[in-house]
């Protein structure tokens, strides 16, 4: 844990290494040479191409300073509908949502009696697209990506006459431009300072968020204007907006007291479970693929156990980018609405001033909850695609020393992770339970969306 009074973290050095470590495994990718299901002719199938470079882009977010979790949000969101979109472009039984999200346009057609082989039209727009939303990740990143690249380009053009390869590959990439071009529009492009202004203005009383570390950029809070971004299928960041947390007050009778009392007393009194809750949804930026990267994750090793044919995987990914994006500008935009101080601020201030959250406290406002908002929001995507009752193990953090845990539904899933925040110290109960209702409403307009003809 981080010591809100001290200079530094005491487990500064800690951090440090596990991140080093994790550079060196990034590296590795880059001159790893990857397993195929393969095509009949030995190229990697469709769905290689995607798991490969899905792959790379989980270690990427983790290791692109800037992708906080709103930012990885949306890219997962726009990489999902760029490999979408390569696949639908010659599917008979997908229809393009250009016209569905706001402001996509018309994407490339493809020339009309030309052939196009699918693996390398969709590996062009995944290659070209991840190097356009990861081009300012460090040496390493980049090495990484030209790796994959290099490799898989060559491997799925192998055998195919050269005016097809050139073709697809023209092709791919000009729907990553599309894409990549339509991005540029929403308002999140180009984050400065981290995602920190120096310029806000924190707002005054004792219910408003104040910085709860002492790192000299988290002095301001982290991207206070992500929630008036351009939506993908919300009307807006406000089209899901929650009723007001409950009223601040320092009345022991009171129930934002008694919440308080609640995260500060199970925080005393973690079970074992708990504890294990609480550490496996943590997913700290640099020190995991972030809570977006973390459902993409999940779902990854659903689809890969179930041998999914490339139009599921494309048009689940795409589902659910959607909905995590999504899921981030709505909470972020009633965040700053309410702008309500954190538990370890109003803690320590009324209750125990030597108190500590038991995982790291994250410099934005405390209400909704993120990790329920977005997780609401995929499950409600996911259960109608997978069924109410699909149970599934989760491995995503087996590489840091954590378990799988097993779940009966998304939902147990989704509920799991929005309880994980209490058990951390870091929400309050309603931020919790609101934004499981946020995250249902987010879910509900990309369940409207028409993929299949």
């Amino acid at each position: 844990m981080i010591s809100r009074g001290s200079k530094r973290a005491p487990n500064w050095r800690t951090r440090c290494l596990m991140v080093a470590l994790h550079w060196v495994i990034i590296a590795l990718v880059a001159t790893t040479f990857y397993a195929y299901a393969a095509l009949p002719d030995g190229r990697p199938a469709p769905d290689d191409v995607l798991k490969n470079w899905y792959g790379l882009i989980l270690k990427l977010v983790r290791h692109t300073p800037t992708y906080s979790p709103p930012v990885a949000s949306r890219a997962f969101g726009y990489l999902g509908v760029t490999a979408y979109e390569a696949v639908a472009s010659g599917s008979p039984n997908l229809m393009s949502l250009s016209g569905q999200l706001h402001g996509l346009t018309p994407l490339p057609k493809r020339e009309a009696g030309k052939s196009y082989d699918e693996s390398i039209v969709l590996e062009a727009a995944i290659s070209h697209a991840a190097q356009m939303f990861f081009d300012h990740t460090g040496p390493t990143g980049q090495r990484a990506l030209a790796g994959l690249g290099s490799k898989l380009q060559s491997d799925t053009a192998a055998g195919i006459a050269p005016e097809i390869v050139e073709r697809s590959q023209n092709f791919g990439e000009s729907i990553a431009d599309h894409v990549a071009l339509w991005a540029k529009s929403d308002g999140g492009d180009g984050i400065e300072t981290m995602g920190f202004p120096s310029d806000y203005a924190l707002t005054p009383g004792p219910s408003h968020w104040v910085p709860t570390n002492a790192i000299r950029m988290q002095q301001t809070p982290l991207l206070p204007a992500w929630g008036n971004n351009r939506t993908f299928v919300i009307p807006d960041g406000a089209s899901c907006a929650l009723p007001p947390p409950p009223d601040y007050s320092e009345d022991p009778n009171s129930t934002f007291y008694k919440q308080a009392i609640e995260v500060y007393t199970v925080s005393k009194n973690l079970t074992p479970e708990q504890r294990k809750i609480a550490r496996f949804w943590t997913d700290d930026p640099m020190l995991s693929p972030t809570p977006p990267g973390h459902w993409n994750s999940m779902v990854l090793q659903i689809m890969e156990r179930q041998h999914a044919p490339i139009e599921t995987y494309v048009d689940v990914l795409a589902r659910l980018g959607i909905a995590v994006a999504d899921g981030f500008i709505g909470c972020w935009h009633e965040k700053y609405r309410y702008d309500l101080v954190r538990p370890v601020t109003y803690i320590r201030r009324l209750i125990d001033p030597t108190w500590e959250s038991p995982i790291l406290t994250p410099p934005f406002p405390e209400y909704p909850s993120g990790h329920s908002t977005q997780s609401a929001s995929a499950a409600t995507v996911l259960t109608p695609i997978f069924g109410e009752n699909f149970a599934f193990d989760d491995a995503t953090g087996e590489a840091d020393g954590l378990q799988p845990r097993h779940f009966s539904s998304f939902w147990e899933a989704a509920n799991e992770a929005g309880i994980s925040r209490l058990y951390g110290g870091i929400h309050f109960r309603a931020a919790i339970e609101q934004g499981l209702e946020q995250g249902r409403c987010i879910g509900r307009y990309v369940n409207a969306l028409k993929t299949r003809k």
